[in-house]
Protein backbone atom coordinates (compact mmCIF):
# COMPACT_ATOMS: atom_id res chain seq x y z
CA UNK A 1 0.00 0.00 0.00
CA UNK A 2 2.90 2.28 0.68
CA UNK A 3 4.40 1.40 -2.81
CA UNK A 4 0.66 2.20 -4.86
CA UNK A 5 0.47 5.44 -2.29
CA UNK A 6 2.94 6.50 -3.28
CA UNK A 7 2.81 6.41 -7.11
CA UNK A 8 -0.55 8.03 -6.67
CA UNK A 9 0.81 10.69 -4.59
CA UNK A 10 3.94 11.65 -6.75
CA UNK A 11 2.10 11.74 -9.85
CA UNK A 12 -0.59 14.33 -8.49
CA UNK A 13 2.24 16.78 -6.42
CA UNK A 14 4.10 17.02 -9.32
CA UNK A 15 1.66 17.99 -11.49
CA UNK A 16 0.38 20.49 -9.03
CA UNK A 17 3.72 21.49 -8.42
CA UNK A 18 4.14 22.29 -12.19
CA UNK A 19 1.00 24.30 -12.31
CA UNK A 20 2.50 26.79 -9.46
CA UNK A 21 6.21 27.33 -11.14
CA UNK A 22 5.35 27.28 -15.11
CA UNK A 23 3.49 31.23 -14.52
CA UNK A 24 6.65 32.19 -13.06
CA UNK A 25 8.72 30.57 -15.76
CA UNK A 26 7.13 31.69 -18.91
CA UNK A 27 7.51 35.27 -17.50
CA UNK A 28 11.43 34.72 -17.06
CA UNK A 29 10.96 33.63 -20.62
CA UNK A 30 9.09 35.83 -22.21
CA UNK A 31 6.14 33.67 -23.50
CA UNK A 32 3.21 35.03 -24.02
CA UNK A 33 0.41 33.76 -20.95
CA UNK A 34 -1.92 31.90 -23.41
CA UNK A 35 0.78 30.01 -25.00
CA UNK A 36 2.17 28.56 -21.44
CA UNK A 37 -1.93 27.50 -20.28
CA UNK A 38 -2.48 25.69 -23.70
CA UNK A 39 0.36 23.38 -22.87
CA UNK A 40 -1.49 22.29 -20.27
CA UNK A 41 -4.75 22.10 -22.20
CA UNK A 42 -2.35 19.70 -25.21
CA UNK A 43 -1.75 17.54 -21.99
CA UNK A 44 -5.18 17.37 -20.76
CA UNK A 45 -5.94 16.11 -24.54
CA UNK A 46 -3.96 13.21 -24.93
CA UNK A 47 -4.88 12.19 -21.25
CA UNK A 48 -8.61 12.49 -22.20
CA UNK A 49 -7.73 10.08 -25.33
CA UNK A 50 -5.78 7.50 -23.64
CA UNK A 51 -7.10 7.35 -19.72
CA UNK A 52 -9.98 5.14 -21.34
CA UNK A 53 -7.60 2.82 -23.11
CA UNK A 54 -5.43 2.19 -20.52
CA UNK A 55 -8.11 1.86 -18.17
CA UNK A 56 -9.87 -1.25 -20.09
CA UNK A 57 -6.12 -2.52 -20.39
CA UNK A 58 -5.51 -2.74 -16.81
CA UNK A 59 -6.79 -6.59 -16.92
CA UNK A 60 -4.89 -7.96 -20.26
CA UNK A 61 -1.46 -6.26 -20.31
CA UNK A 62 -1.33 -6.42 -16.19
CA UNK A 63 -1.70 -3.87 -13.62
CA UNK A 64 2.07 -3.80 -12.44
CA UNK A 65 3.05 -3.26 -15.69
CA UNK A 66 0.71 -0.70 -16.36
CA UNK A 67 2.00 1.24 -12.99
CA UNK A 68 5.70 1.25 -14.62
CA UNK A 69 4.38 2.64 -17.89
CA UNK A 70 2.59 5.27 -16.48
CA UNK A 71 5.80 6.38 -13.80
CA UNK A 72 7.71 6.04 -17.16
CA UNK A 73 6.02 8.42 -18.61
CA UNK A 74 5.84 10.65 -16.01
CA UNK A 75 9.55 10.41 -14.82
CA UNK A 76 10.52 10.56 -18.58
CA UNK A 77 8.19 13.56 -19.24
CA UNK A 78 9.15 15.95 -16.10
CA UNK A 79 13.26 14.97 -16.68
CA UNK A 80 13.06 16.14 -20.11
CA UNK A 81 10.89 18.96 -19.90
CA UNK A 82 12.80 20.30 -16.91
CA UNK A 83 16.15 20.10 -19.17
CA UNK A 84 14.31 21.96 -21.76
CA UNK A 85 13.26 25.00 -19.59
CA UNK A 86 16.83 24.87 -17.95
CA UNK A 87 18.61 25.20 -21.34
CA UNK A 88 15.80 27.54 -22.49
CA UNK A 89 16.44 29.78 -19.52
CA UNK A 90 20.36 29.54 -19.88
CA UNK A 91 19.38 31.56 -23.34
CA UNK A 92 20.77 28.10 -25.32
CA UNK A 93 18.01 28.37 -28.05
CA UNK A 94 14.85 30.95 -27.90
CA UNK A 95 11.82 31.11 -26.06
CA UNK A 96 9.55 29.49 -28.92
CA UNK A 97 11.79 26.35 -29.31
CA UNK A 98 11.88 26.52 -25.13
CA UNK A 99 8.13 26.30 -25.24
CA UNK A 100 7.68 23.64 -28.14
CA UNK A 101 10.22 21.39 -26.66
CA UNK A 102 8.35 21.76 -23.16
CA UNK A 103 5.11 21.48 -24.55
CA UNK A 104 6.28 17.58 -26.82
CA UNK A 105 8.25 16.07 -23.93
CA UNK A 106 4.98 17.61 -21.38
CA UNK A 107 2.73 15.21 -23.52
CA UNK A 108 4.75 12.22 -22.61
CA UNK A 109 2.84 12.73 -19.20
CA UNK A 110 -0.26 13.52 -20.78
CA UNK A 111 -0.32 9.74 -23.18
CA UNK A 112 2.00 7.35 -20.96
CA UNK A 113 1.12 9.06 -17.15
CA UNK A 114 -2.76 8.46 -17.30
CA UNK A 115 -1.86 4.52 -17.21
CA UNK A 116 -1.13 4.68 -13.83
CA UNK A 117 -3.88 5.78 -12.03
CA UNK A 118 -6.35 3.34 -13.33
CA UNK A 119 -3.85 0.66 -13.12
CA UNK A 120 -3.08 1.40 -9.19
CA UNK A 121 -6.67 1.03 -8.60
CA UNK A 122 -7.77 -2.04 -10.30
CA UNK A 123 -4.51 -3.77 -8.31
CA UNK A 124 -5.94 -2.78 -5.47
CA UNK A 125 -9.60 -3.82 -5.94
CA UNK A 126 -8.13 -7.19 -7.66
CA UNK A 127 -6.16 -8.13 -4.56
CA UNK A 128 -8.72 -6.99 -1.47
CA UNK A 129 -12.31 -8.68 -0.47
CA UNK A 130 -15.35 -6.40 -0.05
CA UNK A 131 -14.86 -5.68 3.53
CA UNK A 132 -11.13 -4.42 2.93
CA UNK A 133 -12.05 -2.97 -0.51
CA UNK A 134 -13.76 0.43 0.30
CA UNK A 135 -10.95 1.45 3.13
CA UNK A 136 -8.36 0.52 0.35
CA UNK A 137 -9.33 2.72 -2.17
CA UNK A 138 -10.14 5.54 -0.21
CA UNK A 139 -6.81 5.51 1.06
CA UNK A 140 -5.19 5.64 -2.45
CA UNK A 141 -8.13 8.31 -3.36
CA UNK A 142 -6.83 10.40 -0.72
CA UNK A 143 -3.47 10.32 -2.28
CA UNK A 144 -4.22 11.57 -5.15
CA UNK A 145 -6.35 14.31 -3.15
CA UNK A 146 -3.32 15.10 -1.10
CA UNK A 147 -0.86 15.29 -3.96
CA UNK A 148 -2.63 18.97 -5.00
CA UNK A 149 -1.40 20.29 -1.96
CA UNK A 150 1.73 18.85 -1.44
CA UNK A 151 2.85 19.85 -4.87
CA UNK A 152 2.51 23.37 -4.79
CA UNK A 153 3.60 23.56 -0.92
CA UNK A 154 7.16 21.69 -1.55
CA UNK A 155 7.98 23.62 -5.07
CA UNK A 156 9.54 26.65 -3.77
CA UNK A 157 11.47 24.40 -1.13
CA UNK A 158 13.20 22.39 -4.40
CA UNK A 159 14.73 25.05 -6.27
CA UNK A 160 18.41 25.53 -5.95
CA UNK A 161 20.78 28.24 -7.65
CA UNK A 162 22.37 25.79 -10.35
CA UNK A 163 19.02 24.77 -11.97
CA UNK A 164 17.01 27.83 -11.04
CA UNK A 165 13.08 27.67 -11.39
CA UNK A 166 13.39 24.17 -13.43
CA UNK A 167 14.83 23.08 -10.18
CA UNK A 168 11.55 21.14 -9.33
CA UNK A 169 11.10 19.59 -12.72
CA UNK A 170 14.51 17.69 -11.95
CA UNK A 171 13.49 16.31 -8.46
CA UNK A 172 10.03 15.48 -9.55
CA UNK A 173 12.02 13.06 -11.96
CA UNK A 174 14.00 12.15 -9.28
CA UNK A 175 11.23 10.93 -7.30
CA UNK A 176 9.61 9.41 -9.93
CA UNK A 177 12.55 6.93 -10.34
CA UNK A 178 12.52 6.46 -6.65
CA UNK A 179 9.28 4.98 -7.19
CA UNK A 180 9.81 3.02 -9.90
CA UNK A 181 12.53 1.26 -8.48
CA UNK A 182 10.40 0.23 -5.26
CA UNK A 183 7.48 -0.45 -7.46
CA UNK A 184 9.75 -3.21 -9.29
CA UNK A 185 11.48 -4.21 -5.91
CA UNK A 186 8.56 -3.93 -3.50
CA UNK A 187 5.51 -4.45 -5.36
CA UNK A 188 4.20 -8.10 -5.87
CA UNK A 189 3.43 -9.22 -9.32
CA UNK A 190 0.30 -9.70 -10.76
CA UNK A 191 -1.97 -12.60 -9.31
CA UNK A 192 -5.54 -11.09 -8.68
CA UNK A 193 -8.07 -12.74 -6.42
CA UNK A 194 -10.67 -10.91 -7.86
CA UNK A 195 -11.57 -9.60 -10.68
CA UNK A 196 -11.47 -6.04 -10.96
CA UNK A 197 -11.41 -3.53 -14.19
CA UNK A 198 -9.21 -0.16 -14.41
CA UNK A 199 -11.07 2.58 -12.94
CA UNK A 200 -10.90 5.86 -15.76
CA UNK A 201 -9.03 8.99 -14.03
CA UNK A 202 -9.10 12.43 -14.18
CA UNK A 203 -5.63 14.52 -15.02
CA UNK A 204 -4.92 15.82 -11.82
CA UNK A 205 -5.45 19.81 -11.51
CA UNK A 206 -4.91 21.89 -8.27
CA UNK A 207 -8.37 21.86 -6.11
CA UNK A 208 -9.73 19.75 -8.67
CA UNK A 209 -9.10 15.70 -7.54
CA UNK A 210 -10.29 13.28 -9.43
CA UNK A 211 -13.95 11.42 -8.80
CA UNK A 212 -14.35 7.91 -9.33
CA UNK A 213 -18.11 7.89 -10.51
CA UNK A 214 -18.97 3.85 -9.67
CA UNK A 215 -20.37 2.93 -6.51
CA UNK A 216 -18.54 0.49 -4.23
CA UNK A 217 -21.49 -1.83 -4.85
CA UNK A 218 -21.09 -1.79 -8.34
CA UNK A 219 -17.63 -3.76 -8.27
CA UNK A 220 -18.62 -6.62 -8.71
CA UNK A 221 -21.33 -6.51 -11.04
CA UNK A 222 -21.64 -9.65 -13.64
CA UNK A 223 -18.28 -9.35 -16.25
CA UNK A 224 -19.75 -12.36 -18.20
CA UNK A 225 -21.32 -10.31 -20.61
CA UNK A 226 -20.51 -6.79 -22.13
CA UNK A 227 -22.10 -4.42 -20.57
CA UNK A 228 -25.18 -2.39 -22.27
CA UNK A 229 -23.52 1.01 -24.49
CA UNK A 230 -24.79 4.32 -22.68
CA UNK A 231 -25.07 7.20 -25.03
CA UNK A 232 -24.22 10.90 -24.39
CA UNK A 233 -27.70 11.44 -25.36
CA UNK A 234 -29.49 9.54 -22.84
CA UNK A 235 -32.19 11.19 -21.15
CA UNK A 236 -31.39 9.74 -17.87
CA UNK A 237 -27.73 11.30 -17.20
CA UNK A 238 -28.18 14.03 -19.85
CA UNK A 239 -29.13 16.80 -17.19
CA UNK A 240 -25.95 15.76 -15.28
CA UNK A 241 -23.88 15.57 -18.19
CA UNK A 242 -24.93 19.07 -19.00
CA UNK A 243 -24.05 20.33 -15.74
CA UNK A 244 -20.97 18.62 -15.51
CA UNK A 245 -20.00 20.04 -18.48
CA UNK A 246 -20.92 23.99 -17.35
CA UNK A 247 -19.59 23.36 -14.20
CA UNK A 248 -16.58 21.92 -15.24
CA UNK A 249 -15.31 25.03 -17.85
CA UNK A 250 -15.98 27.48 -14.77
CA UNK A 251 -14.02 25.52 -12.86
CA UNK A 252 -11.40 25.34 -15.77
CA UNK A 253 -11.54 28.99 -16.16
CA UNK A 254 -10.28 29.91 -12.96
CA UNK A 255 -7.82 27.81 -12.53
CA UNK A 256 -5.99 28.39 -15.67
CA UNK A 257 -5.88 32.04 -14.70
CA UNK A 258 -4.90 31.91 -11.26
CA UNK A 259 -1.34 31.59 -11.29
CA UNK A 260 -0.67 35.08 -13.93
CA UNK A 261 -3.50 36.82 -11.92
CA UNK A 262 -1.21 36.26 -8.78
CA UNK A 263 1.41 37.44 -10.13
CA UNK A 264 0.15 40.66 -11.63
CA UNK A 265 -1.83 41.60 -8.92
CA UNK A 266 0.99 41.05 -6.19
CA UNK A 267 3.19 42.69 -8.66
CA UNK A 268 5.54 39.57 -8.76
CA UNK A 269 6.77 39.63 -12.36
CA UNK A 270 10.14 40.53 -12.00
CA UNK A 271 10.52 38.59 -8.35
CA UNK A 272 10.48 34.48 -9.33
CA UNK A 273 11.32 32.57 -6.33
CA UNK A 274 8.79 35.33 -4.46
CA UNK A 275 5.63 34.21 -7.64
CA UNK A 276 6.39 31.09 -7.14
CA UNK A 277 5.72 30.90 -3.42
CA UNK A 278 2.93 32.76 -3.28
CA UNK A 279 0.88 30.84 -6.28
CA UNK A 280 2.00 27.52 -4.03
CA UNK A 281 -0.19 29.21 -1.13
CA UNK A 282 -3.01 30.33 -2.97
CA UNK A 283 -3.20 26.52 -4.50
CA UNK A 284 -2.85 25.09 -1.80
CA UNK A 285 -5.74 26.87 -0.21
CA UNK A 286 -7.79 26.11 -2.63
CA UNK A 287 -6.71 22.03 -2.61
CA UNK A 288 -7.80 22.42 1.13
CA UNK A 289 -10.65 23.71 0.83
CA UNK A 290 -11.60 21.01 -1.97
CA UNK A 291 -10.96 18.02 -0.02
CA UNK A 292 -12.37 19.69 3.23
CA UNK A 293 -15.75 19.71 0.83
CA UNK A 294 -14.89 15.89 -0.77
CA UNK A 295 -14.00 14.46 2.59
CA UNK A 296 -15.46 16.36 5.03
CA UNK A 297 -18.83 18.45 4.22
CA UNK A 298 -20.60 15.92 2.01
CA UNK A 299 -20.40 12.92 4.30
CA UNK A 300 -20.73 15.26 7.57
CA UNK A 301 -24.01 16.58 6.18
CA UNK A 302 -25.03 13.69 3.83
CA UNK A 303 -25.56 16.24 0.92
CA UNK A 304 -27.21 14.34 -1.91
CA UNK A 305 -26.51 15.40 -5.97
CA UNK A 306 -28.69 17.99 -6.13
CA UNK A 307 -28.07 19.78 -2.96
CA UNK A 308 -24.14 19.09 -3.59
CA UNK A 309 -24.05 21.15 -7.33
CA UNK A 310 -26.69 23.75 -6.07
CA UNK A 311 -24.70 24.86 -2.90
CA UNK A 312 -22.02 24.13 -4.67
CA UNK A 313 -22.64 26.51 -7.52
CA UNK A 314 -23.41 29.53 -5.43
CA UNK A 315 -20.28 29.10 -3.27
CA UNK A 316 -18.70 28.67 -6.32
CA UNK A 317 -20.45 32.20 -7.94
CA UNK A 318 -19.40 33.68 -4.74
CA UNK A 319 -15.49 32.87 -4.51
CA UNK A 320 -15.49 34.22 -8.25
CA UNK A 321 -16.56 37.26 -7.72
CA UNK A 322 -14.59 37.84 -4.43
CA UNK A 323 -11.32 37.25 -6.51
CA UNK A 324 -12.60 39.36 -9.23
CA UNK A 325 -12.62 41.74 -7.28
CA UNK A 326 -9.77 41.17 -5.38
CA UNK A 327 -6.16 42.85 -5.55
CA UNK A 328 -3.97 41.69 -2.55
CA UNK A 329 -3.14 37.91 -1.19
CA UNK A 330 -5.53 38.07 1.29
CA UNK A 331 -8.43 38.61 -0.61
CA UNK A 332 -7.05 36.24 -3.48
CA UNK A 333 -6.80 33.09 -0.99
CA UNK A 334 -10.15 34.01 0.70
CA UNK A 335 -11.89 33.81 -2.73
CA UNK A 336 -9.77 30.86 -4.26
CA UNK A 337 -10.56 28.68 -1.05
CA UNK A 338 -14.73 29.30 -1.42
CA UNK A 339 -14.56 29.12 -4.99
CA UNK A 340 -12.70 26.14 -4.65
CA UNK A 341 -15.12 24.85 -2.02
CA UNK A 342 -18.25 25.03 -4.03
CA UNK A 343 -16.72 23.42 -7.00
CA UNK A 344 -15.49 20.79 -4.44
CA UNK A 345 -19.23 20.00 -3.66
CA UNK A 346 -20.01 20.55 -7.23
CA UNK A 347 -17.94 17.77 -8.70
CA UNK A 348 -18.76 14.76 -6.79
CA UNK A 349 -22.27 16.17 -7.00
CA UNK A 350 -22.54 15.87 -10.88
CA UNK A 351 -20.24 12.29 -10.18
CA UNK A 352 -23.19 10.58 -8.02
CA UNK A 353 -26.10 12.43 -9.67
CA UNK A 354 -24.86 10.53 -13.17
CA UNK A 355 -24.41 7.25 -11.27
CA UNK A 356 -27.08 7.21 -9.56
CA UNK A 357 -29.40 7.49 -12.95
CA UNK A 358 -28.65 4.28 -14.46
CA UNK A 359 -28.77 0.78 -13.89
CA UNK A 360 -26.22 -1.13 -12.03
CA UNK A 361 -24.54 -2.82 -15.36
CA UNK A 362 -24.25 0.99 -17.03
CA UNK A 363 -22.18 2.03 -14.14
CA UNK A 364 -18.56 1.27 -16.30
CA UNK A 365 -20.54 2.95 -19.09
CA UNK A 366 -21.16 5.89 -17.25
CA UNK A 367 -17.87 6.11 -15.13
CA UNK A 368 -16.04 6.50 -18.72
CA UNK A 369 -18.55 9.58 -19.74
CA UNK A 370 -18.18 11.38 -16.73
CA UNK A 371 -14.39 11.33 -16.75
CA UNK A 372 -14.05 12.52 -20.31
CA UNK A 373 -16.50 15.35 -19.39
CA UNK A 374 -14.03 16.08 -16.23
CA UNK A 375 -11.03 16.29 -18.55
CA UNK A 376 -12.23 18.01 -21.79
CA UNK A 377 -13.56 20.94 -19.38
CA UNK A 378 -9.36 21.69 -19.41
CA UNK A 379 -8.84 21.07 -22.89
CA UNK A 380 -10.05 24.67 -24.14
CA UNK A 381 -11.12 26.80 -21.27
CA UNK A 382 -8.24 27.15 -19.34
CA UNK A 383 -6.42 28.65 -22.32
CA UNK A 384 -9.56 30.79 -23.04
CA UNK A 385 -9.72 32.12 -19.65
CA UNK A 386 -5.87 33.52 -19.77
CA UNK A 387 -6.86 34.71 -23.40
CA UNK A 388 -9.84 36.58 -21.95
CA UNK A 389 -7.71 37.35 -19.24
CA UNK A 390 -5.05 38.73 -21.31
CA UNK A 391 -7.61 41.62 -22.98
CA UNK A 392 -10.00 42.52 -20.21
CA UNK A 393 -8.23 41.50 -16.76
CA UNK A 394 -11.12 40.02 -14.54
CA UNK A 395 -13.38 39.16 -17.41
CA UNK A 396 -12.50 35.03 -16.99
CA UNK A 397 -14.34 35.31 -13.50
CA UNK A 398 -17.10 37.37 -14.37
CA UNK A 399 -17.71 34.54 -17.09
CA UNK A 400 -17.29 31.95 -14.33
CA UNK A 401 -20.13 33.59 -11.84
CA UNK A 402 -22.47 33.71 -14.90
CA UNK A 403 -21.98 30.13 -15.90
CA UNK A 404 -22.43 29.37 -12.05
CA UNK A 405 -25.71 31.26 -11.07
CA UNK A 406 -27.38 30.22 -14.66
CA UNK A 407 -26.52 26.74 -13.40
CA UNK A 408 -27.57 27.37 -10.32
CA UNK A 409 -31.56 28.79 -11.57
CA UNK A 410 -31.27 25.93 -14.18
CA UNK A 411 -30.40 23.28 -12.28
CA UNK A 412 -32.73 24.40 -9.37
CA UNK A 413 -35.58 23.86 -12.42
CA UNK A 414 -33.93 20.67 -13.73
CA UNK A 415 -32.45 18.31 -11.60
CA UNK A 416 -34.15 15.72 -9.53
CA UNK A 417 -34.47 16.30 -6.15
CA UNK A 418 -32.39 13.90 -3.93
CA UNK A 419 -34.87 11.89 -2.38
CA UNK A 420 -36.31 10.84 -6.42
CA UNK A 421 -32.96 9.71 -7.16
CA UNK A 422 -32.52 7.31 -4.61
CA UNK A 423 -36.17 6.61 -5.36
CA UNK A 424 -35.23 5.66 -8.82
CA UNK A 425 -31.83 3.54 -8.34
Amino acid sequence: MAVLFSVMLVTASGNTAMQSILPTVGTQLHIPDFWVSAAFSWSALLWVYTAPKWARQSDHRGRKALMRLGMIGFTTSFALAGLALFLGLLGWYSALWTFILFALFRSLYGGLGSAAPPAVQAYVAARTGRAERTKALSLISSSFGLGTIVGPAIAPLMIIPFFGLSSPMFAFAAIGLIVMIALALKLPDDNPGYEARGVVTSEPYSSAPSSDSRNEDDDEAEETSLPPRLRWGDNRIKPWLITGILGGNAHALILGVIGFLVLDRLGLRADPAMGIRMTGIVLMSGAAATLLAQWGLIPLLQMGPRSSVLWGMILGAFGCLIIGMSHDLYGIIIGFAVASLGFGLFRPGFTAGASLAVKRSEQNGVAGIVASVNGMAFIISPALGVLLYTYAGPLPFWLAVAVCVFLFGWGFKTLKLDERIIAQR
